[in-house]
């Protein structure tokens, strides 16, 4: 029996756009009755069947989005939603926004709701479970039929697509260095488990500053969040983290957290244990929100310029969806990180 085959597959074989096997496909007198009766012809011959995603979307165009984000109490994907809708609204399209809560269940879940509605495309940043699961076939069966995505924060090298990233690498090793200057010479790091892109990027970049500067890179200062924790056990895990390391390393003069929330947390426990910030202990965070701009003392961030993320994330979506880029042309663009420096870091 042969193999299903996609609508990007027959549009090569055939030597036609996507765009023309779809409408040929729905019998659309767009089409030339020759062109329609041979795409139709070759489909039936090769075992097509529709994908029910994506043609609903293709079928019930209505000018929106949407975008499905892990979290909606990160400050960054705020930011990054503000971006997106900012370029939508100049371009007249609606913006529809779903949580997925890092599940994949969830995730997969969204994405076949959005599309009973009349869904054009989707901007996302993929779930933690999805990434540890390594299961993207809601993704890949998605865009096979033409159907636009655009990935940003979480790089997949998996997912054929536009994205929209920020150097990760990068980043951390600039906030690594800040710290080094400063004087630190034993600096904890505290970042997710390893199937996490990002958090493993960051790490990378710590490690490549530490040996830059010809510090040692001592595997029990990374603290890894395990990913079964709940948002209200994460506290306590990285406090019991803390104090035992405070009392194995007594002489950890600095901190980076891969998130705002891991970073608070672990001033927070510093705080509690009357280690003066920053003259015993600097920290720095990832991502710039409200909490490192008005705690107590403001915290030193990476500024991941999550509206510039929507904005570029938006404009990739749009142009794939009005032709003006071709639907098998696909960009990784990196947005350029900032350190903003407060009162954490000497």
């Amino acid at each position: 029996m042969r193999k299903n085959v996609t609508l990007k597959q027959i549009a090569k074989e055939l030597n036609v756009s996507v765009s023309t096997v779809s409408k040929a496909l729905r019998d659309n007198e767009e089409i030339g009755l020759e062109t329609r009766e041979k795409i139709q012809a070759f489909a039936k011959m090769y075992n097509y069947k529709p994908n029910s995603i994506a043609l609903s979307l293709r079928n019930k165009s209505s000018q929106t989005i949407a975008i499905i984000i892990p979290q909606i109490v990160n400050h960054f994907f705020t930011k990054v939603i503000q971006g997106i809708e900012s370029v939508a609204n100049e371009r007249n399209y609606n913006v529809i926004i779903a949580v997925s809560n890092d599940s994949f269940s969830k995730e997969v879940i969204n994405m076949q709701t959005l599309v009973n509605g009349s869904i054009d495309g989707f901007i996302l940043s993929v779930a933690k479970e999805t990434l540890k699961l390594k299961d993207y076939h809601h993704f890949t069966e998605t865009i096979s039929q033409g159907v636009p995505i655009v990935l940003f924060d979480r790089q997949v090298d998996e997912i054929n697509c536009d994205k929209v990233i920020i150097d990760d690498e990068k980043g951390a090793q600039k906030a690594t260095e800040k710290l080094i200057e400063t004087g630190c010479k034993k600096i904890v790091f505290v970042t997710t488990e390893d199937f996490v892109s990002v958090g493993n990027l960051r790490k990378k970049g710590y490690r490549n500053a530490l040996e830059k500067n010809n510090l040692s890179v001592d595997e029990t200062l990374i603290i890894k969040v395990k990913d079964v924790l709940k948002s209200d056990e994460i506290e306590s895990f990285i406090f019991n983290e803390l104090e035992k390391l405070t009392q194995y390393h007594p002489d950890i003069d600095g901190l980076i957290g891969v998130n705002e929330f891991y970073t608070i947390t672990a001033a927070n426990f510093f705080k509690k244990k009357e280690i003066k910030i920053p003259d015993e202990v600097s920290i720095i965070a990832f991502s710039d929100g409200v909490l490192p701009k008005y705690s107590y003392p403001s915290l030193t961030a990476v500024s991941q310029h999550g509206d510039k993320i929507g904005e570029t994330a938006a404009r990739l979506l749009i142009d794939k969806l009005e032709g003006i880029t071709q639907e098998d042309y696909h960009q990784t663009i990196v947005i350029e990180t900032d350190l903003i420096e407060r009162d954490s870091t000497k």
